[in-house]
């Protein structure tokens, strides 16, 4: 009798390997993280803020340009979405692997007060989309000194 849980998954098998490199995925079964939103989940986004612009880069290996869609909505969220499609299964093909996701991914993020939106511009190389969003310079408030009486 093991003292191992089951949702440990039989790890005692005839092929386990303690050194193995593939290790126990505690959220392997866990219903937010499913395959549906796997590439949701694995979309990777970096966003740095220069003295002109808030740059945004996101790693979509595989993907054309046609297939990725760049949104602003009026109230100041950059939405980075599109889809990667599954690969045609052949009858004759056997899988010992499926680790790329596939499906619909979308990351939305809520810009600053201070940019142009009018002037936004995104472009695709190497499986990564950039997109630079410039900046206006906010307005200092004018200062005005009341002179105290009295």
């Amino acid at each position: 009798m093991s003292l191992i849980p089951s949702f440990f998954g039989n790890r005692r098998g005839n092929g386990f390997d303690p050194f193995s490199v593939d290790v126990w995925d505690p959220f392997k079964n866990f219903p937010l993280l499913s395959e549906e939103n796997s590439a949701f989940v694995n979309t990777r986004v970096d966003w740095k803020e220069t003295p002109e612009a808030h740059v945004f880069k996101a790693d979509l290996p595989g993907l054309k340009k046609e297939e990725v869609k760049v949104e602003i909505e009026d109230d100041r969220v950059l939405q980075i979405s599109g889809e990667r499609n599954v690969e045609k299964e052949d009858k004759n093909d056997t899988w010992h692997r499926v680790e790329r996701s596939s499906g619909k991914f979308s990351r939305r993020f809520r810009l600053p007060e201070n940019v142009k939106m009018d002037q936004v511009k995104a472009s695709m190389e190497n499986g990564v989309v950039t997109v630079t969003v410039p900046k206006i310079e906010l307005k200092k408030p004018d200062v005005k000194i009341i002179q105290i009486s009295g």
